[in-house]
């Protein structure tokens, strides 16, 4: 019983943890400003929502804003390099 309230536990903890957004970093902040302007700034900085937007965005953002992303972990350059490569 202990084991399985643990691993539980253990569960809702990661859960809890993923779903916080990271903190923004200077390097978005500054390329991705307009791009934020422009497509998400109805959305509350560092939240899910807006990492939502600006990834539905993806396709319109630009090049300096993409690498931002790319440079604080928010995508991968392969991620970018399919969705280039798929068109979506």
């Amino acid at each position: 019983m202990k084991a399985v309230c643990w691993g539980t536990l253990i569960v809702a903890i990661y859960s809890i943890a993923s779903s916080q957004a990271a903190p923004i970093t200077q390097g978005e902040k500054r390329s991705c400003k307009d791009d934020y302007k422009k497509f998400c700034g109805s959305y509350g900085l560092e939240s899910n929502a807006l990492r939502d937007c600006m990834d539905r965005a993806g396709h319109s953002l630009s090049h300096n804003c993409v690498e931002a992303l790319i440079d604080a972990g928010e995508v991968s350059r392969s991620e970018v390099e399919r969705r280039k490569n798929s068109g979506k």
